[in-house]
């Protein structure tokens, strides 16, 4: 296997644990696997897409968790992506005078309401995700190239259990919750 034949593999997984989700449409950027940058380019290419599809909301990690207890450390494409995912959305989106050469698109700039940041150790959100934990559980098991035969059910189950157990809930996702603009 090379890294040439594997992109098209893990973008189908991800096209499939998508559509496990109910998710219609999936952007890739094609940068390759393990070696992204936080760089003014990637911004913009962000800045564009939150231009043109002007969410309400956005999920990203937290780009300041490299290290989660003493057994797992985050993932460099991952710290990255959160960053600047975060600097797209807050100042380049909603700023005229970042990234001109969008107005030229006919991309006007917007302004995101609310960022969930998951993996945060400032988790200030709690949302049940009791009914929909066995379609999350599928959906990860769709990263075959990733998962192996390795079975994530009952890692996912207890995370999930542990953090709804700090709301008294059954299962959740915590998030730390940004609320940048009200309307």
């Amino acid at each position: 296997m090379t890294r040439e034949e594997l992109v098209p593999i893990r973008e189908e997984e991800q096209r499939r644990a998508c559509r496990v989700l109910g998710i219609a449409e999936v952007l890739f950027l094609r940068h390759e696997d393990g070696m992204l940058e936080p760089s003014l380019a990637l911004r913009r290419e962000l800045t564009r897409i939150v231009r043109r599809h002007k969410p309400d909301a956005v999920v990203c990690g937290d780009p300041t968790m490299r290290f989660y207890g003493s057994i797992y450390m985050n993932h460099p494409d991952h710290r990255v992506a959160s960053d600047v995912a975060l600097d797209a959305v807050f100042p380049s989106a909603e700023t005229r005078l970042i990234f001109p050469e969008l107005l030229a698109e006919g991309l006007e700039p917007h302004k995101v309401r609310t960022v969930f940041i998951h993996s945060s150790a400032q988790a200030d959100t709690y949302i049940d995700i009791s009914e929909l934990l066995a379609i999350k559980v599928a959906a990860l098991k769709e990263h075959k190239t990733q998962m192996g035969s390795w079975d994530p059910t009952d890692m996912i189950t207890g995370w999930a259990r542990e953090q709804g157990a700090k709301r008294r809930l059954k299962a959740a996702e915590s998030f730390r919750l940004m609320r940048l603009h009200d309307t």
